[in-house]
């Protein structure tokens, strides 16, 4: 279903709000020729992405895609969902498995664009909280929360830690001594020395190279704690489907590393204007065994993919693991834009309440746990 709205007296623009799945599905040429004219847009909000995502994870009648168009131009949009947990929200495609959420807008198309987005966004407002999540600063949405009238707030999301689009070689200049870089360029004369070979896959070879990813990061995490999600049938699903016109509109790239005859890695690196990131990556065991580097072998090959005129960012993505702070990255908060009218002001008062109590619950566990661990090793000492 797509609903019209009446444009502002001041503006040529007009609003619509999809919520049918196959609209969506036929936005992908025109939804392309907006991506490509938002610099801040990330891999994330590519229609190859969000619509597969949706055909994996979405949920029949939460669709709500507002769009703002100059004829058949379209010049903003904001792909979301309306959940009704914990509180009536609408909430950006990609959930949990995209690292960055945003809206669209055109660069050329100045504040009527974002003063016609907001307004597109206005009357679903008054019934759901929109939440806005994981925004990258500098993205798209925060335009919408600098414009709104009505009650908003803004809170910090996920940490992500970001490094410049170096060649490797200035980017173990950045490691913090002298013995570091020379045991890093010692790995990469290793990697050399084993044979490793890559290989970056074309179009036609996406499928079968990314259920080889999957069997590799299944094999790779076996008796470990792993993200549950990324063996799931679904999400194996969504990033086949995704994937392969992402490689063909250069919004991807998959990389196979070869040893022997065999596939031992296969790494999915996302890539949009101004920011790349390596996605997910599986490898077999015997890399290790053979004294392999796999965390260097990545970055190795994903700077080679981007230092030819490429994005300015290397994200490591979300997440504040203790290997990724080796190479010295800078940390980034995503943003949680939260925007309601008067009607939902009470709901944003709820989540903000709650992402308070939540973040406080995690300092007292944190102090608990240091401060048992303090006198454990202090008793150990005294024994």
């Amino acid at each position: 279903m797509k609903a019209t709205y009446a444009p502002a007296p001041t503006t040529t623009l007009t609003t619509e709000l999809v919520t049918d799945e196959q609209t969506f599905a036929e936005l992908a040429p025109q939804w392309a020729r907006l991506y490509r004219r938002c610099a801040s847009a990330t891999p994330f909000q590519s229609h190859s992405w969000l619509h597969s995502w949706w055909q994996s994870y979405g949920r029949p009648g939460r669709l709500r895609v507002v769009l703002v168009r100059d004829g058949d131009e379209l010049v903003a949009a904001a792909p979301l969902m309306r959940v009704g947990r914990p509180v009536p929200a609408l909430v950006p495609l990609g959930g949990a498995i995209s690292d960055y959420g945003d809206v669209l807008l055109d660069d050329e198309r100045g504040e009527e664009g974002v003063a016609a987005l907001a307004e597109g966004l206005a009357p679903a407002a008054r019934t759901a909280l929109i939440d806005f999540r994981e925004v990258r600063p500098g993205g798209a949405a925060e335009r919408i929360y600098d414009h709104w009238s009505g009650p908003r707030r803004r809170v910090d999301d996920s940490l992500c830690l970001e490094l410049p689009a170096l060649p490797m070689a200035e980017l173990i200049t950045r490691l913090p001594s002298a013995k570091t870089q020379q045991r890093a360029r010692a790995k990469l004369r290793r990697l050399t020395a084993l044979g490793i070979e890559r290989h970056v896959v074309g179009p036609d070879e996406v499928e079968s190279a990314l259920r080889r990813l999957i069997e590799l990061h299944q094999l790779q995490w076996q008796g470990r704690k792993v993200t549950s999600e990324h063996l799931r049938p679904r999400f194996r699903d969504h990033l086949v489907r995704s994937v392969g016109p992402m490689v063909r509109s250069g919004d991807a790239v998959v990389t196979e590393f070869h040893l022997d005859g065999d596939v031992v890695a296969v790494d999915l690196t996302l890539m949009s204007r101004r920011l790349s990131g390596g996605y997910l990556y599986g490898a077999h065991p015997r890399l290790r065994e053979r004294k392999a580097d796999v965390a260097v072998m990545l970055l190795d090959a994903c700077v080679r993919h981007i230092r030819d005129g490429g994005p300015g960012t290397l994200s490591l993505l979300r997440g504040n693991e203790p290997y990724k702070h080796h190479w010295r990255p800078e940390p980034v908060v995503n943003q949680r834009l939260l925007l309601a009218r008067p009607h939902t002001a009470p709901l944003l008062t709820a989540v903000v309440c709650d992402v308070a109590a939540r973040r406080r619950g995690k300092e007292l566990l944190l102090r608990w746990r240091n401060r048992h661990e303090g006198k454990e090793r202090a008793g150990g000492g005294r024994s």
